[in-house]
């Protein structure tokens, strides 16, 4: 690796500054398409700058070219910075032997889609951004750089040369060129470390924009959104649920149950089928109440009805510890998402304060938090809640990131706990 290698005192005897000279030179010759077809786009810009530093505005031709500028930029440059960018991954492995993969995931589509996917990662505009930066620096960085060997070259072939001049000498070749030769000599290591760092600075640029930690950030923003789509599948699955139960399987049993009614109304009470019928319809009833509360469990008719607040206010009032709702910010309805993932939040805190905290009051509040909602449960209980004993805090908090929010926990032993979950 380049760099470590420019730290070794042995550095001029490897091969590493004729690498990083061979570099520099692919580099000047790459950049120099790239930079034409960049300043060319730059110079309405720079002409309408000179214009507005003149105290005139800029001419209506300008504007136009300013403007078809900037769409070509945009649009085709994707299209050059992708080739490009895989080019330099390639020939990075001059100066860096480290593998340098691309961040692009290989997509088996129609080129249309193919290039659809690419504008719309954010590794192809840190492409396009690397070859904008190439383009602009590359001419004048690299003409310096191309004086400074010329004049190294000089140096050491002046006593070849007839008659060349250094300032304001002039020097006839032979034997008065010596000191510049000299010179030369003691200068050419110093321009081998320059080329060392230059390329390294370039490697270190290239790595950083065209390789794949921010394809990393790709995949985890992808990931994310599948989370959250699996999330709004899981959650269509549960209203389809309830629907069935409560369409299919809750009128069949309600119906079952007044036939069995109805049954035993017209069953003599000392029939020997009596009583096996009496207890049939109890338990039909029993299990009407079971799938009653299993149907409110899978998602309340109150919520999709009624909202949020209204729901937590049912919620509170089924709860055997006394729970107090202030949901008075929060007026109309909120995206489906966000109620439901904020109920069953609410529903799941609940059950562990019945279940662990042995509190006598709770107060559940919802409020504005910026441009979403804040949901606060706060019990008095004897506090020390902790995700790793089990309490289902670890589902809600992956419940409420796939939502896109975040769970916060404040739950010292001895109490009072405080859940807040922003969404």
């Amino acid at each position: 690796m380049l760099t470590k290698a420019l730290k070794d005192r042995r550095y001029l005897l490897t091969s590493w500054p004729w690498r990083s000279l061979l570099h520099l030179t692919v580099t000047a010759v790459i950049a120099a398409p790239v930079a034409a077809g960049f300043w060319t786009l730059l110079l309405p810009w720079m002409v309408a700058v000179r214009d507005v530093s003149e105290g005139r505005g800029p001419q209506p031709a300008v504007l136009v070219l300013m403007l078809l500028a900037a769409v070509l930029l945009v649009t085709c440059g994707p299209v050059v910075a992708l080739p490009l960018a895989a080019l330099e991954r390639r020939r990075l492995g001059l100066i860096d032997e480290r593998p340098l993969t691309g961040p692009h995931r290989p997509l088996a589509a129609s080129p249309v889609t193919w290039l659809v996917s690419r504008y719309r990662e954010e590794s192809t505009w840190r492409a396009v951004l690397y070859a904008a930066l190439l383009g602009l620096l590359a001419p004048p960085f690299w003409f310096g750089v191309a004086v400074l060997f010329v004049f190294e070259l000089v140096l050491l072939l002046s006593p070849g040369l007839t008659e060349w001049q250094f300032g304001t000498y002039v020097i006839n070749g032979g034997i008065g060129s010596v000191p510049f030769v000299l010179l030369g000599i003691v200068l050419a290591p110093i321009l081998l470390y320059l080329a060392g760092v230059l390329a390294a600075a370039h490697g270190a640029l290239a790595r950083r924009l065209l390789g794949g930690g921010d394809g990393l950030r790709d995949r985890l923003t992808e990931v994310a959104q599948s989370r959250a789509r699996l999330a709004d599948a899981f959650d269509a699955e549960r209203r389809r649920i309830e629907r069935d139960l409560h369409d299919g399987a809750q009128h069949r049993l309600t119906s079952l149950t007044l036939q069995l009614g109805m049954a035993r109304l017209d069953l003599p009470d000392d029939s020997p089928a009596a009583e096996p019928l009496g207890r049939a319809h109890n338990q039909a009833k029993e299990l009407m109440v079971v799938l009653r509360d299993l149907v409110h469990g899978i998602r309340p008719q109150t919520l999709g009805d009624l909202g949020l607040p209204a729901a937590l206010r049912e919620l509170a009032g089924n709860s055997p510890v006394p729970v107090t709702v202030d949901a008075t910010e929060i007026t109309g309805r909120l995206p489906e998402r966000i109620e439901t993932t904020a109920y069953f939040v609410a529903a799941e805190a609940l059950t562990n304060v019945v279940k662990h905290a042995h509190a006598t009051t709770v107060q559940v509040r919802l409020l504005r938090a910026g441009d979403g909602i804040a949901l606060e449960v706060l019990d008095d209980g004897r506090g020390g809640a902790d995700p790793a004993r089990g309490t289902g805090l670890t589902g809600l908090a992956d419940r409420v990131a796939a939502a896109g929010g975040k769970l916060l926990l404040a739950s010292p032993a001895g109490g009072p706990t405080l859940l807040r979950v922003e969404l």
